[in-house]
C-alpha cells in the first residue's frame, strides 16, 4: 500500500494544480500551415510493400526494430484499434518481405494497448528486447534471443499510462541505465481513474538500471491542462548532450511541441511550439546516414493539403531549437479517413535506405491494413530539389 499511497498523494498534486506549468500558453502561436516543399509518393504503388492485410479485420499502430546485422526488423502490432491479441512478424531482406504471423506467448492476446519495442542492453553486455502493452497496469515481454522466443506479459508495476513507452533512450555513461516516456490523462495511471475537469495531460518519465528488466515508479516531467501534450518522440543532439522530446498536441488548440533536457532527463525546459511543418501525431525520429533527421508522423497541421495523410519530415536537429522549417517533407501514403493512420515504425539502414512502416485506410471502405516503404535519401533530396 506504501507505493499507491505515494501515487495518490502525487495525482492528487497534479489535480490540484501543484506541478502543472501554465506559462508556455502565453507564448503567441505559431503559424499554422508551412513553406518548404513537399514530395507526394501517395500514388506509387510501385513503393508499396504490404505488410500485413486480412479481410474485415482492423489492423493497426505498429513498431518496428532494427536488429544489430542490419537487415532484420522485428514489427508487432494489435489486432484491432489500438487493443487486441499482438500480432509479431519479421523481416530478414530490409523489409523487402515479410514472414506471417509467428508464434508469441498465450498472454499476448490480452493485451489492451499499442504495444512498442526497444532494444536494451544491461552492464554487463547482454542484449534483450523489451516490448510495452499500456493502459494499467503497463506490461512487459522480454526476448533474450533477438525476438525467436518470448516471456509472457508481466506488470512493470501498479501504475500505467498511454503509448507505454513510445520512446526509451540509453542514459549516457551509465551502462545498462535507461529513460522510458508516456503520457497519461487521468484514466490509466492509477487503477481506479482520476480525471480532472478540465483534463490535464501528465507526461511521465521512468527510468530502469538494469538493462530494462525493472522499471522504477514514474516521475513528471509535465503536466498541463490548457495544452494537451502527450506521445513523446525522443531524439538526442547530435553531440549526444541533450534530449529532445517532440509531443503531440491532442486538443488541437495549437501545433505540436518540444520540450528538451540537458541533464539527462533531471530537469526539462519549458515547453515551445514546433512550426507547422513537424505538427502531427506520434512523431519518430531516426537519423538518416548523413546526419539529418527523418520524422515520421500523422499530419494534424492546421490548413495543412495532406492533413490527415501518413507524412515525413527531413531535416537537421538544430532546426528544431531554432524554431525553423526544415528541409522538406513526405506525403508518403493517402489516407482514406479523417485521421486514423501512422504510429509508424522508422529504421535506417546500414547503406542508408530508410524503412518506414506503418498502418492506415489505404482502400476506401476496406479496414486499415500495414504497409511498408524503402526510400532512397539521395532520390528524395533530388525529388524535393525539383519542386
Amino acid at each position: 500500500m506504501k507505493w499507491r499511497t505515494h501515487a495518490g498523494w502525487m495525482w492528487l498534486g497534479l489535480c490540484l494544480g501543484v506541478v502543472v506549468r501554465m506559462d508556455a500558453a502565453e507564448l503567441p502561436p505559431r503559424a499554422p500551415g508551412f513553406s518548404i516543399p513537399q514530395i507526394d509518393l501517395a500514388a506509387d504503388a510501385s513503393r508499396q510493400i504490404v505488410v500485413d492485410r486480412e479481410a474485415n479485420q482492423y489492423l493497426g499502430h505498429p513498431t518496428t526494430l532494427l536488429l544489430e546485422d542490419g537487415q532484420t526488423l522485428l514489427c508487432v502490432y494489435p489486432q484491432g484499434h489500438g487493443k487486441g491479441p499482438i500480432r509479431l512478424r519479421r523481416s530478414r531482406d530490409g523489409g523487402r518481405t515479410w514472414s506471417g504471423n509467428l508464434p508469441v506467448p498465450e498472454n499476448w492476446a490480452t493485451s489492451k494497448e499499442t504495444p512498442t519495442l526497444h532494444r536494451v542492453v544491461d552492464a554487463s553486455g547482454r542484449r534483450r528486447i523489451v516490448m510495452f502493452s499500456g493502459l494499467n497496469p503497463v506490461r512487459t515481454a522480454i526476448s533474450e534471443d533477438d525476438g525467436e522466443t518470448w516471456t509472457p506479459l508481466m506488470p512493470a508495476g501498479e501504475w500505467g499510462g498511454i503509448v507505454a513507452m513510445g520512446s526509451v533512450e540509453p542514459v549516457r555513461d551509465q551502462p545498462g541505465e535507461y529513460l522510458a516516456w508516456f503520457h497519461d490523462d487521468g484514466r490509466f495511471f492509477l487503477p481506479t481513474p482520476m480525471v480532472t475537469r478540465p483534463v490535464t495531460f501528465t507526461l511521465f518519465q521512468s527510468r530502469s538500471r538494469d538493462g530494462g528488466l525493472s522499471w522504477g515508479l514514474p516521475e513528471v516531467v509535465l503536466s498541463r491542462s490548457d495544452l494537451h501534450l502527450c506521445e513523446p518522440g525522443a531524439v538526442r543532439s547530435p553531440d549526444g548532450r541533450e534530449i529532445t522530446l517532440l509531443l503531440r498536441e491532442n486538443s488541437r488548440r495549437r501545433n505540436s511541441w518540444w520540450i528538451t533536457s540537458r541533464d539527462e532527463g533531471r530537469t526539462w525546459s519549458d515547453p515551445r511550439e514546433l512550426p507547422g511543418a513537424l505538427t502531427g501525431d506520434r512523431h519518430v525520429v531516426r537519423y538518416t546516414r548523413d546526419g539529418r533527421l527523418f520524422v515520421s508522423f500523422r499530419d494534424m497541421g492546421k490548413g495543412s493539403a495532406t492533413r490527415g495523410d501518413w507524412v515525413a519530415w527531413v531535416g537537421r536537429y538544430q532546426d528544431i531549437g531554432a524554431g525553423r522549417e526544415g528541409q522538406y517533407r513526405i506525403r508518403l501514403m493517402d489516407n482514406r479517413h479523417e485521421f486514423d493512420c501512422a504510429y509508424p515504425g522508422v529504421e535506417v539502414l546500414p547503406d542508408g535506405t530508410v524503412v518506414t512502416l506503418t498502418y492506415g485506410h489505404w482502400t476506401e471502405g476496406q479496414p486499415p491494413y500495414l504497409v511498408c516503404l524503402r526510400l532512397d535519401m539521395a532520390e528524395m533530396d533530388r525529388l524535393a530539389k525539383d519542386r
